[in-house]
Protein backbone atom coordinates (compact mmCIF):
# COMPACT_ATOMS: atom_id res chain seq x y z
CA UNK A 1 0.00 0.00 0.00
CA UNK A 2 2.98 2.61 0.37
CA UNK A 3 4.32 1.66 -2.44
CA UNK A 4 1.33 2.46 -4.08
CA UNK A 5 0.83 5.84 -2.50
CA UNK A 6 4.39 6.77 -2.85
CA UNK A 7 4.11 6.34 -6.49
CA UNK A 8 1.05 8.05 -6.81
CA UNK A 9 2.39 11.01 -4.79
CA UNK A 10 5.49 10.75 -6.99
CA UNK A 11 3.42 11.07 -10.26
CA UNK A 12 1.61 13.96 -9.27
CA UNK A 13 4.80 15.44 -8.23
CA UNK A 14 6.10 14.67 -11.47
CA UNK A 15 3.37 15.96 -13.85
CA UNK A 16 3.43 19.44 -11.44
CA UNK A 17 6.37 19.88 -12.01
CA UNK A 18 6.05 19.07 -15.69
CA UNK A 19 3.41 21.97 -15.91
CA UNK A 20 5.80 24.09 -13.91
CA UNK A 21 8.37 23.69 -16.79
CA UNK A 22 5.72 23.72 -19.47
CA UNK A 23 5.18 27.77 -18.65
CA UNK A 24 6.86 30.28 -21.05
CA UNK A 25 9.02 32.97 -19.60
CA UNK A 26 6.64 35.17 -20.43
CA UNK A 27 3.75 33.70 -18.38
CA UNK A 28 6.32 32.89 -15.34
CA UNK A 29 6.73 36.76 -15.09
CA UNK A 30 3.09 37.74 -15.70
CA UNK A 31 2.40 35.20 -12.39
CA UNK A 32 4.66 37.22 -10.72
CA UNK A 33 3.92 40.70 -11.99
CA UNK A 34 1.21 42.64 -9.53
CA UNK A 35 -1.09 45.35 -9.89
CA UNK A 36 1.35 47.64 -8.23
CA UNK A 37 3.80 47.15 -10.68
CA UNK A 38 1.82 47.70 -13.26
CA UNK A 39 0.98 50.92 -11.70
CA UNK A 40 4.68 51.95 -11.49
CA UNK A 41 5.43 50.40 -15.17
CA UNK A 42 2.62 52.89 -16.56
CA UNK A 43 4.11 55.87 -14.60
CA UNK A 44 7.23 55.21 -15.70
CA UNK A 45 6.23 55.42 -19.58
CA UNK A 46 4.62 57.87 -18.84
CA UNK A 47 7.01 60.21 -17.69
CA UNK A 48 9.54 59.31 -20.74
CA UNK A 49 10.25 62.45 -23.09
CA UNK A 50 8.42 61.89 -26.30
CA UNK A 51 10.40 61.49 -29.37
CA UNK A 52 11.80 64.44 -31.42
CA UNK A 53 9.52 63.87 -34.34
CA UNK A 54 6.57 63.68 -32.84
CA UNK A 55 7.11 67.03 -30.93
CA UNK A 56 8.19 68.22 -35.05
CA UNK A 57 5.46 67.32 -36.81
CA UNK A 58 2.58 69.25 -35.35
CA UNK A 59 4.55 71.90 -35.76
CA UNK A 60 5.64 71.38 -39.31
CA UNK A 61 1.85 71.03 -40.06
CA UNK A 62 0.85 74.37 -38.41
CA UNK A 63 3.39 76.16 -39.90
CA UNK A 64 2.63 74.23 -43.80
CA UNK A 65 -1.08 75.88 -42.80
CA UNK A 66 0.08 79.36 -42.14
CA UNK A 67 2.24 80.03 -45.22
CA UNK A 68 -0.34 78.39 -47.42
CA UNK A 69 -2.27 81.50 -48.31
CA UNK A 70 1.15 83.70 -48.82
CA UNK A 71 2.52 80.52 -50.80
CA UNK A 72 -0.15 80.98 -52.97
CA UNK A 73 -0.21 84.06 -53.57
CA UNK A 74 3.41 84.10 -54.35
CA UNK A 75 3.07 81.88 -56.69
CA UNK A 76 0.18 83.38 -58.52
CA UNK A 77 2.28 86.97 -58.46
CA UNK A 78 4.90 85.09 -59.76
CA UNK A 79 3.03 82.62 -62.95
CA UNK A 80 -0.07 84.77 -63.64
CA UNK A 81 -1.53 87.14 -66.28
CA UNK A 82 -2.17 90.28 -65.69
CA UNK A 83 -6.36 90.84 -66.55
CA UNK A 84 -8.28 94.10 -65.53
CA UNK A 85 -11.88 93.41 -64.10
CA UNK A 86 -15.46 95.39 -64.15
CA UNK A 87 -16.97 96.25 -61.19
CA UNK A 88 -20.81 97.26 -61.09
CA UNK A 89 -22.31 100.28 -59.88
CA UNK A 90 -23.29 100.13 -56.45
CA UNK A 91 -24.44 102.38 -53.64
CA UNK A 92 -21.30 104.61 -52.17
CA UNK A 93 -21.64 103.65 -48.83
CA UNK A 94 -21.68 100.25 -49.26
CA UNK A 95 -18.16 100.83 -50.94
CA UNK A 96 -15.75 101.70 -48.55
CA UNK A 97 -16.46 100.42 -44.69
CA UNK A 98 -13.82 100.81 -42.48
CA UNK A 99 -10.39 99.64 -43.84
CA UNK A 100 -12.11 97.58 -46.06
CA UNK A 101 -13.37 98.17 -49.81
CA UNK A 102 -16.07 96.07 -50.96
CA UNK A 103 -16.20 95.67 -55.04
CA UNK A 104 -19.18 93.70 -57.32
CA UNK A 105 -18.19 92.21 -60.71
CA UNK A 106 -20.10 92.10 -63.48
CA UNK A 107 -19.06 88.37 -64.09
CA UNK A 108 -20.38 88.24 -59.95
CA UNK A 109 -23.69 88.52 -61.44
CA UNK A 110 -25.27 84.90 -62.53
CA UNK A 111 -27.59 87.24 -64.86
CA UNK A 112 -24.21 88.50 -66.85
CA UNK A 113 -22.93 84.39 -66.80
CA UNK A 114 -25.84 83.06 -67.99
CA UNK A 115 -26.28 84.93 -71.21
CA UNK A 116 -22.64 83.04 -72.19
CA UNK A 117 -21.98 80.09 -73.60
CA UNK A 118 -21.73 77.10 -71.54
CA UNK A 119 -23.57 78.71 -68.85
CA UNK A 120 -26.54 75.63 -69.50
CA UNK A 121 -24.08 72.74 -69.25
CA UNK A 122 -22.47 74.48 -65.70
CA UNK A 123 -26.24 74.45 -64.83
CA UNK A 124 -27.22 70.93 -65.75
CA UNK A 125 -23.94 69.20 -64.35
CA UNK A 126 -24.56 71.54 -60.83
CA UNK A 127 -28.54 71.88 -60.82
CA UNK A 128 -29.67 71.99 -57.25
CA UNK A 129 -33.38 71.32 -56.17
CA UNK A 130 -34.75 74.78 -57.00
CA UNK A 131 -33.29 74.78 -60.72
CA UNK A 132 -30.08 77.11 -59.37
CA UNK A 133 -26.72 76.06 -59.03
CA UNK A 134 -25.74 74.17 -55.99
CA UNK A 135 -24.10 76.66 -53.69
CA UNK A 136 -20.02 76.09 -53.46
CA UNK A 137 -20.08 75.11 -57.16
CA UNK A 138 -16.64 75.87 -58.67
CA UNK A 139 -16.57 77.51 -62.34
CA UNK A 140 -14.17 79.09 -64.95
CA UNK A 141 -14.88 82.01 -66.72
CA UNK A 142 -12.80 82.63 -69.93
CA UNK A 143 -11.88 86.46 -70.03
CA UNK A 144 -10.47 87.72 -73.46
CA UNK A 145 -8.47 90.79 -73.53
CA UNK A 146 -9.51 93.91 -75.00
CA UNK A 147 -7.18 96.01 -77.21
CA UNK A 148 -6.78 100.03 -75.11
CA UNK A 149 -5.84 102.95 -77.35
CA UNK A 150 -5.11 105.23 -74.50
CA UNK A 151 -2.19 104.90 -71.96
CA UNK A 152 -5.42 106.19 -69.27
CA UNK A 153 -7.32 103.54 -67.91
CA UNK A 154 -7.52 100.32 -69.23
CA UNK A 155 -10.22 98.45 -71.23
CA UNK A 156 -11.57 95.63 -69.08
CA UNK A 157 -11.31 92.05 -70.16
CA UNK A 158 -14.95 90.61 -72.06
CA UNK A 159 -15.95 87.55 -70.68
CA UNK A 160 -16.55 85.19 -73.65
CA UNK A 161 -17.75 81.84 -71.87
CA UNK A 162 -18.36 80.06 -68.68
CA UNK A 163 -16.79 75.96 -68.39
CA UNK A 164 -17.11 73.65 -65.64
CA UNK A 165 -13.58 72.41 -65.82
CA UNK A 166 -10.57 74.38 -66.50
CA UNK A 167 -9.72 74.76 -69.88
CA UNK A 168 -6.53 72.80 -71.17
CA UNK A 169 -6.08 74.98 -73.89
CA UNK A 170 -6.54 79.12 -74.27
CA UNK A 171 -5.54 81.47 -76.49
CA UNK A 172 -2.25 83.86 -75.41
CA UNK A 173 -5.35 87.23 -75.13
CA UNK A 174 -7.55 84.54 -73.25
CA UNK A 175 -6.93 83.50 -69.47
CA UNK A 176 -9.71 81.20 -67.37
CA UNK A 177 -11.03 82.73 -64.53
CA UNK A 178 -12.05 80.14 -60.92
CA UNK A 179 -14.80 81.52 -59.43
CA UNK A 180 -17.24 79.90 -56.52
CA UNK A 181 -20.96 79.72 -56.21
CA UNK A 182 -22.08 81.37 -53.19
CA UNK A 183 -25.92 82.95 -52.32
CA UNK A 184 -26.05 84.24 -55.38
CA UNK A 185 -23.49 85.17 -56.52
CA UNK A 186 -19.82 83.87 -57.77
CA UNK A 187 -17.33 84.75 -55.62
CA UNK A 188 -13.45 85.29 -57.30
CA UNK A 189 -11.49 86.23 -54.21
CA UNK A 190 -10.84 89.73 -55.16
CA UNK A 191 -13.94 91.31 -53.72
CA UNK A 192 -12.77 92.69 -50.45
CA UNK A 193 -9.42 94.65 -50.20
CA UNK A 194 -7.52 96.28 -47.50
CA UNK A 195 -6.50 99.99 -47.65
CA UNK A 196 -4.04 101.39 -45.97
CA UNK A 197 -4.19 104.51 -43.74
CA UNK A 198 -2.54 106.74 -45.94
CA UNK A 199 -4.94 106.02 -49.22
CA UNK A 200 -8.05 105.98 -47.33
CA UNK A 201 -8.34 109.90 -47.78
CA UNK A 202 -7.77 110.18 -50.81
CA UNK A 203 -10.25 106.97 -51.72
CA UNK A 204 -12.50 108.83 -50.05
CA UNK A 205 -12.60 111.88 -52.00
CA UNK A 206 -12.36 109.92 -55.12
CA UNK A 207 -15.69 108.31 -54.42
CA UNK A 208 -17.60 111.28 -53.46
CA UNK A 209 -16.17 112.78 -56.88
CA UNK A 210 -17.68 110.41 -58.86
CA UNK A 211 -21.12 109.99 -56.69
CA UNK A 212 -21.92 114.10 -57.17
CA UNK A 213 -21.32 113.42 -60.88
CA UNK A 214 -24.03 110.68 -61.15
CA UNK A 215 -27.57 111.44 -60.65
CA UNK A 216 -28.62 107.98 -58.82
CA UNK A 217 -26.21 108.65 -56.24
CA UNK A 218 -24.30 105.45 -57.19
CA UNK A 219 -20.73 105.02 -57.48
CA UNK A 220 -19.27 104.75 -60.91
CA UNK A 221 -17.70 101.20 -62.13
CA UNK A 222 -14.21 101.03 -60.65
CA UNK A 223 -11.67 98.85 -63.12
CA UNK A 224 -9.44 96.34 -61.11
CA UNK A 225 -6.13 95.20 -62.26
CA UNK A 226 -5.18 91.27 -60.77
CA UNK A 227 -3.51 88.98 -61.47
CA UNK A 228 -4.75 85.19 -62.95
CA UNK A 229 -2.39 81.88 -62.50
CA UNK A 230 -3.29 78.74 -64.96
CA UNK A 231 -5.00 77.50 -61.89
CA UNK A 232 -7.38 80.21 -62.53
CA UNK A 233 -6.42 81.80 -59.04
CA UNK A 234 -6.52 85.41 -58.68
CA UNK A 235 -4.53 87.89 -56.27
CA UNK A 236 -5.27 92.25 -57.04
CA UNK A 237 -2.71 94.34 -57.90
CA UNK A 238 -4.20 97.77 -57.98
CA UNK A 239 -7.17 99.77 -59.04
CA UNK A 240 -8.72 102.69 -60.75
CA UNK A 241 -11.24 105.43 -59.29
CA UNK A 242 -11.70 107.64 -62.13
CA UNK A 243 -8.34 108.27 -63.83
CA UNK A 244 -5.95 107.80 -60.44
CA UNK A 245 -4.72 104.30 -59.85
CA UNK A 246 -3.91 102.74 -56.92
CA UNK A 247 -1.57 99.82 -56.05
CA UNK A 248 -2.41 97.03 -52.73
Amino acid sequence: MKSDSSESSKKSDSSGSSKNKSLSPEAEFSKKLTFRDYLIATEQKANQPLPFWRLLLPLLIQTGIILAVPTQAMYTNLTGKEVILQTVPVNSNNVLQGYSLNLDYNISRVSTLRRLPGWEDVLRRNRGSNRQLISGTNLYVILQEQQSFSGGVPRAWRPVRVSSNLPTYLSSNQVALRGVYQDGFVNYGVETYNIPEEQRSQLNNDIARTVRQTRNGQLRPIVVKVRVDPQGNAVPMSLWVRDRNYRF
